[in-house]
């Protein structure tokens, strides 16, 4: 990382808060010499003691340059509680503070985790529901994949951790085929199944998938039943795809080096932020495998991921972008980030690259607890 370079002297934190506007929440971070990091949050409303009493008191004083070690710092502060609830709120002081330093160093974020390659990212579509049928849902991408230009989709199958049911019996052996005669080959089709499937029924549905040409089956099994996701991985010879809920640096080189996945899945807030993911990514680079990120986030949040993505080598062909409707343009922050020619473009501006409305701003009220 290129964190040294953003100054010559020291970027002393002077302040962390957490404000909401709304049911938006957002970390600011401020330095001694004025300058001021914004990044936006994800579910933080179920992790705000640990932010406040935990995590932010950690970085006051410190300076922001040394924000890698500062990582490793927190978490041996805080090792008992390692683990999403933890990780996700280093992720959002972690993510203001690169805002921060960007703007310090008039760069944008991708280029402080290593240079950036990419002014754009081609994206998959997500957010595929269990609640329709398969008719309806593969309707909602063939209009998803009309209105975005998006070249990959990827479908909800299984019931979600549900020990091998479907969210109705036969929906995933409709659907997928379905999506295939319906989007055509030129589609590429990915699969979550959430843990649904115990690793004998993973094989089974894996080989539909692999007989459609899917690009990569999700999360086969339940997450932490990692033998039995192996057990899948190794019987197919189409992509296994996991590590959305894995948090531990030390399970997810495990993983890799013993093949559990053939793509590494890191999720920017589970995992910890822009510098942990980065790790996981090159030891999959190291393997030879790719990352491709979880994301569920849209919107002025989708910002982290577009960022990490312009300048990690070895991400997929597409990144995870979720859809279930027209897409919906905010009044109060720009650019807007929306799927044109199947790709959203990535902001040029200093550190995360947001402009936000003065006016939006200051109706937010600091978190207190």
């Amino acid at each position: 990382f290129q964190l040294r370079q953003v100054s010559s002297t020291p970027v002393k934190i002077t302040s962390l808060e957490l404000y909401r506007n709304g049911s938006s929440y957002f970390v600011k971070s401020t330095s001694t010499d004025g300058a001021v990091g914004i990044a936006f949050t994800k579910q933080v409303e179920d992790y705000i003691p640990i932010l406040l009493k935990r995590v932010i008191p950690f970085f006051l004083g410190k300076d922001a340059r040394d924000l890698e070690s500062l990582i490793d710092g927190v978490y041996i502060e805080n090792y008992k509680l390692a683990g999403q609830a933890f990780w996700a709120p280093v992720a959002y002081v972690e993510q203001s503070l690169f805002d921060l330093l960007g703007k310090v160093a008039r760069r944008p974020v991708g280029a402080l985790l290593g240079g950036v390659i990419r002014r754009e990212i081609p994206v998959y579509l997500s957010g595929s529901g269990r609640e329709t049928t398969a008719e309806q849902e593969v309707e909602v991408y063939r209009r998803g994949v009309e209105a975005t230009g998006a070249k990959a989709v990827k479908f909800k199958i299984g019931g979600r951790m549900s020990r091998n049911r479907d969210a109705y019996p036969g929906r995933t052996d409709t659907m997928m085929p379905l999506a295939r005669k319906t989007l055509g080959e030129g589609i590429t089709l990915y699969a979550d199944a959430n843990g649904s499937y115990d690793s004998a029924k993973g094989i089974e549905v894996g080989r539909m998938l692999q007989d459609l040409k899917c690009g990569f089956f999700e999360e086969p099994c339940p997450w932490e039943e990692i033998g039995e996701t192996k057990k899948v991985a190794d019987a197919l010879a189409m992509p296994v795809a996991v590590g959305e809920q894995d948090a531990s640096l030390w399970r997810c080189q495990w993983m890799i080096e013993t093949r559990v996945m053939d793509i590494v899945q890191p999720d920017l807030n589970y995992n910890g932020g822009f510098i942990r993911a980065a790790r996981v990514a090159r030891l999959a680079r190291a393997a030879k495998m790719p990352i491709v990120n979880h994301n569920t986030q849209t919107g002025v949040t989708a910002v982290n991921l577009l960022h990490f993505a312009s300048a990690i080598p070895n991400i997929g062909p597409y990144m995870e972008f979720p859809w279930r409707a027209p897409q919906k343009t905010e009044s109060w922050y720009a650019p807007q980030f929306h799927i044109v020619n199947g790709a959203v473009k990535v902001p040029t501006g200093p550190g995360l690259g947001l402009e936000l409305d003065p006016a939006w701003l200051a109706k937010a009220k600091k978190v207190e607890s």
